[in-house]
């Protein structure tokens, strides 16, 4: 099956019927996947906000450079993605503005979405803290239709479930409806050290999110692709709700995360894989914006 979507598996990787785990760069590896052969997207890049991965820093030398690498791999994205598919990415509040242009020129935006969360308690006290990120939806252009499943992804309405108040506008008058489809802005934790969920990755996202996700975004057999897996939450959460999932990341250790996360194995080279509890990480970035060895971000093995 894997290989309908890769031209050539020449990369590091494991796999099952359900879940891919590839490591290397996101751009190389993107490259060797076939056009029009991925249902759901879920990017989670590196920021450009200096995020401390270990042993380097998550900075590129100016916002045009970072930019510029971003609209390399959406395009790549795009590229793979099937006409009927959706697309989900991230990135940090300064930065999106320039990207939701570049996407809504070129391709198709279909919601604007944030995902808000409470503050650890340390906030700037010469300005608003940013207490939200920011999610671009989209397609590849208007008269493409979409998979949108709704009535998998209702949440309570206040409205009704709560405060049990009647719509006196219907005749005849009768109560609020207990659920709704969820808004564009989602109110979710962020993943803490002592929760279950928990990786040893600095920048993990909750599998509540995901799921919001995936449920909407796909259906069960569907492939769902995470360039930059990071703690592989994607992949985990994909395939516990039927889907088949392929994670990317460039860091070894992450790149174990995803074969024990996803049931691939639970060793890997004689090495038992099992959940690192550490609350801090020394490992390497999932960042691959260097082009290989003669760039000069190219350090200790890897992409800085």
């Amino acid at each position: 099956m894997w290989n309908t979507i890769f031209d050539n598996l020449e990369f590091q990787h494991m796999n099952n019927e359900t879940s891919f785990v590839a490591q290397g760069s996101s751009l190389e590896i993107l490259r060797k996947m076939n056009e029009a052969s991925v249902d759901l997207i879920f990017a989670d890049p590196p920021y450009n906000i200096g995020k401390d991965f270990g042993n380097n820093k998550d900075s590129w030398s100016d916002v045009k450079e970072y930019i510029a690498w971003c609209k390399q791999w959406i395009d790549e994205c795009f590229r793979v993605l099937k006409p009927t598919g959706t697309f989900y990415f991230m990135t940090a509040t300064q930065h999106m503005p320039y990207l939701d242009i570049y996407v809504n020129e070129n391709y198709h935006v279909l919601s604007r979405i944030v995902w808000a969360y409470d503050s650890s308690g340390v906030q700037s006290k010469k300005m608003f803290g940013s207490l939200y990120e920011p999610i671009l939806m989209a397609n590849k252009s208007a008269k493409d239709q979409y998979t949108f499943n709704y009535e998998d992804i209702m949440v309570e309405a206040k409205t009704g479930a709560q405060r049990k108040l009647i719509d006196y506008r219907k005749t005849p008058p009768q109560p609020y409806n207990t659920k709704k489809v969820p808004g564009n802005v989602w109110e979710m934790p962020r993943v803490r050290f002592k929760m279950e969920e928990y990786e040893n990755h600095p920048t993990q996202k909750p599998e509540a999110l995901l799921e919001r996700i995936i449920l909407a975004s796909s259906n069960e057999g569907d492939v769902v692709l995470d360039p930059f897996s990071g703690s592989f939450t994607t992949s985990a959460v994909a395939v516990k709700l039927g889907r088949r999932a392929i994670g990317i990341d460039l860091n070894d250790e992450y790149f174990k995360i995803g074969i024990r996360r996803t049931g691939i194995a639970d060793a890997y080279e004689g090495e038992p894989l099992q959940k690192d509890k550490s609350r801090k990480t020394a490992n390497k970035s999932k960042k691959d914006h260097s082009e290989g060895p003669d760039d000069p971000k190219y350090i200790q093995g890897a992409l800085f």
